[in-house]
């Protein structure tokens, strides 16, 4: 089947070939006839699957009748990340350069009055996230009435990222004569509750099972020890060792994490980059630019890049943690392998990720090879709660023996020349003698600690109401009436 099949206008064709593509993917294969047939449709794709163009080139061929109203966008299109909607944008700008739509994007860090701009001239194409996008309805800015077809894109990151309340508040605020376009990776019971809620009759397209991996890529387990360094370690052995690696993409469940190993590679000789949710705008930009054009080939990322980026040549996966929830496993490593072209995966586990790993391969139908030793082979290594200890003694930070509380030097009294003298003689003391020892000290602290031991907790009088003994004085004033 060829892209003239399905039904597009012949702008959109002409611009589909001098892209360079000539043949549909499933997903476009099969949703784009449905949404020409103005139908509702649930899409359910992995990612690198062309699932945007699915929902791109057929809006283009509907926008071509009609013009857009100022502040009432034509057709609305919500994407969880900043990233994502850019992307969206620039498919627009591609597949639409035969076209003059005007195409606005809301997302954040960048002003309000650029963006005001553009939605008072009217715009055929709004790409939003639903925080601005609300921002933007909240100020009496952008009305909704006048859109005809809203997309609802990466749902189940939707899901993830807590905007589903923001997304059935959207929902009420378009007409209810929309037609309406869903794309998930999974459906968890709340995605099919929203699609069920907002869709009506919808055509479901389902081109793979739902979390399934792309059978181009290449999964494996490595085994790593427990603490930081060591699994930075193992990353830099990784990286150094790839057969064929290009490019990769590093991920992280935490953005702090994202931070440190960025600075570990740079200090190590990498040529990394960071990307992760507290980068504004422009650095985020700036970040998979770089990436993109190959002046950095590593980026060490959080989950905000995981869903839904175009990147199209990315050889190699890393990822640093096993993923917390096992359905991000699959986005993430639907980075590479995209287009039909092989890919590797590699996931760093540790004996704490046992249960992370099986949840893994229970979702995604198979287990995963390891790639060397596995966990019972590796030495052992240094718990993590030593480790911290020492440092945290190292630091002077901590108390040996208050379970990691602050000393507070302040409120006790100077030991006396007689237990430093035997605290110093004996070293390797025991416990209990060490608690004979603090019973014989001076016991002139005690008196003064008891009364304040006893008014907070063995007061057997009655307890204090109100203001108690004290009253200010303004409340015993007399009360003048009249």
């Amino acid at each position: 089947m060829s892209f003239a099949e399905l039904g597009l206008s012949e702008k959109v064709l002409t611009a589909v070939t001098s892209a360079g593509y000539t043949t549909p993917t499933p997903i476009q294969a099969q949703a784009i006839p449905h949404v020409l047939a103005r139908k509702d449709v649930l899409g359910i794709a992995q990612t690198g699957t062309g699932k945007t163009a699915a929902f791109t080139l057929p809006m283009l061929t509907i926008l071509e009748t009609g013009r857009a109203r100022a502040r009432m966008p034509r057709t609305l299109i919500l994407e969880p990340t900043r990233e994502l909607a850019a992307q969206v944008e620039e498919n627009f700008v591609r597949y639409g350069v035969n076209q003059k739509l005007s195409v606005a994007l809301l997302i954040g860090g960048v002003s309000f009055g650029d963006q005001d701009a553009k939605i008072t001239r009217g715009v055929d194409v709004l790409i939003a996230t639903p925080g601005r996008l609300l921002d933007h309805v909240e100020r009496g800015k952008l009305l909704l009435t006048g859109v005809e077809l809203l997309v609802i894109d990466e749902a189940d990151r939707m899901l993830d990222m807590g905007f589903i309340p923001d997304i059935e508040r959207v929902c009420k605020l378009v007409p209810f004569t929309r037609q309406t376009l869903f794309f998930t990776a999974t459906m968890p019971p709340e995605i099919t509750r929203i699609s069920e809620q907002f869709l009506h009759n919808p055509v479901r397209v389902e081109v793979s099972r739902p979390a399934t991996a792309a059978t181009t890529i290449t999964q494996r387990l490595i085994a790593s020890n427990d603490q930081d360094f060591e699994k930075r370690e193992t990353l830099r052995k990784l990286l150094k060792g790839a057969t064929d690696l290009q490019n990769a993409i590093v991920f992280c469940n935490r953005k702090r994490d994202v931070a440190t190993l960025h600075k570990s590679l740079q200090k190590h000789g990498f040529p990394a980059v960071a990307l992760h949710g507290d980068m504004d705008q422009y650095a985020r930009m700036a970040a998979l630019d770089s990436f993109r054009t190959g002046e950095n080939p590593i980026l060490v990322a959080s989950d905000v890049a995981a869903r839904g980026l175009d990147i199209p040549a990315v050889s190699h996966v890393f990822n640093y943690d096993v993923p917390t929830h096992a359905e991000d496993y699959v986005h993430r490593i639907g980075r590479t392998g995209r287009a039909g072209r092989l890919g590797a995966a590699f996931t760093i586990v540790t004996r704490h990720d046992d249960k992370l790993v099986a949840a893994v391969e229970k979702l995604i139908g198979q287990s995963i090879a390891w790639d060397g030793p596995g966990l019972d082979a590796l030495p052992p290594g240094e718990p993590r709660e030593e480790r911290r200890g020492r440092r945290d003694e190292k630091r002077g930070g901590r108390s040996s023996g208050g379970r990691g509380r602050p000393e507070r030097s302040e409120s006790r009294p100077a030991p006396s020349p007689e237990r430093i003298v035997a605290e110093k003689s004996e070293p390797q003391r025991s416990r209990p003698d060490g608690e004979q020892t603090r019973q014989a000290k001076p016991t002139q602290a005690k008196p003064a600690r008891a009364p304040e031991s006893r008014r907070r907790d063995e007061d057997d009088g009655p307890k204090v109401k109100g203001l108690g003994d004290h009253v200010p004085a303004f409340l015993l004033r007399p009360v003048r009436v009249g």
